[in-house]
């Protein structure tokens, strides 16, 4: 049986918001297993989390750059605030999303590439000003997309600089149509991204995987009833959870009476054409990173006179 901690306990109710004595069940339950924990609260029905709501603890940027019918984004790592507003920091972060543009979508790929003109890879000028500022930094991840024809609308969310800053947006309208219809209509969905944080375009998206530890409480909150009843509450209840986790069928946040379907659907008459978001990136800066908690010198204090904090 593991030891089912305070930090354990708080952790799950951040996470759930489900009270303290339901939390330390759950924990006990599943053999503190958080993952477990959550799905055990949620089949009580004493949570509506839908994933892990892991805290966001790393510092750095985000930073996005678009050239005609390409667009990148990534995510670069600092041990401080500090350092993100120092101007190397966010020039090189500005650069590496320029050569992005022009990479093939990985890490791997971006820090091989050279500065244009220059003999210096991106890791090693990520090495260089490692060794200048004294801090480390990391390359974490970044993507690319592309459309043949339409718009790749950008978002920052809290710029700290122009294409830099703490969440960053990339969404792809694939549409013969007036591009300045798409520039408007691709950074509200951008900023509705921002917002919302979706987990896929559409239900074909979803991971299976997912799906399917959905499907299971549903069957698990349900259980006893009828087989044909249960395979409707579960068809039921996914439909429920795509309406909530992807883009197309989330309820837009600037007109929260339509979904984003049927906004670009209305956007393909001002656009002349029909419009199709092929995809989206979302990058929030340090999301499922653990960063380790300030110690409490307090209860340091107390371990060593060996009284229980």
């Amino acid at each position: 049986m593991a030891t089912i901690t305070a930090a354990m306990v708080k952790e799950l109710r951040e996470a759930t918001s489900a009270g303290m004595m339901d939390c330390k069940a759950a924990l006990a339950e599943t053999n503190g297993d958080m993952e477990a924990a959550i799905d055990w609260l949620r089949k009580k029905g004493l949570s509506k989390a839908a994933k892990k709501a892991g805290r966001v603890a790393a510092e750095g940027l985000v930073a996005v750059e678009s050239a005609g019918h390409t667009a990148a984004i990534l995510e670069v790592n600092s041990e401080t605030d500090f350092v993100a507003r120092n101007d190397s920091f966010q020039a090189f972060a500005r650069e590496a999303a320029k050569i992005a543009l022009n990479g093939d979508g990985t890490v791997e790929g971006l820090e091989a590439a050279h500065f244009p003109g220059s003999s210096t890879t991106v890791k090693d000028r990520l090495q260089e000003l490692i060794a200048t500022i004294g801090e480390n930094m990391t390359l974490r991840r970044v993507a690319k997309l592309q459309v043949s024809k339409g718009f790749i609308a950008s978002y920052v969310h809290n710029a700290v600089n122009e294409g830099l800053g703490k969440i960053g947006v990339l969404v792809a309208l694939e549409s013969e149509g007036d591009v300045t219809v798409l520039g408007s209509l691709g950074r509200q969905i951008a900023m509705h991204v921002a917002a919302t944080n979706p987990v896929a375009v559409d239900a074909s998206g979803v991971d299976a995987a997912t799906v399917e530890r959905e499907s299971a409480i549903l069957r698990e909150k349900n259980a006893g009833k009828p087989d044909n009843v249960l395979a409707k509450i579960i068809e039921s209840g996914l439909k429920s959870y795509y309406k909530e986790v992807t883009l197309i069928e989330q309820a837009f946040v600037h007109d929260p009476s339509k979904s984003i379907a049927q906004v670009l659907k209305e956007a393909e008459s001002k656009a002349g054409k029909p419009v199709t978001l092929t995809g989206f990136v979302r990058y929030a800066l340090g999301e499922g990173i653990e960063k380790e908690e300030a110690p409490d010198f307090a209860a340091e204090v107390a371990a060593a006179a060996g009284v229980k904090a």
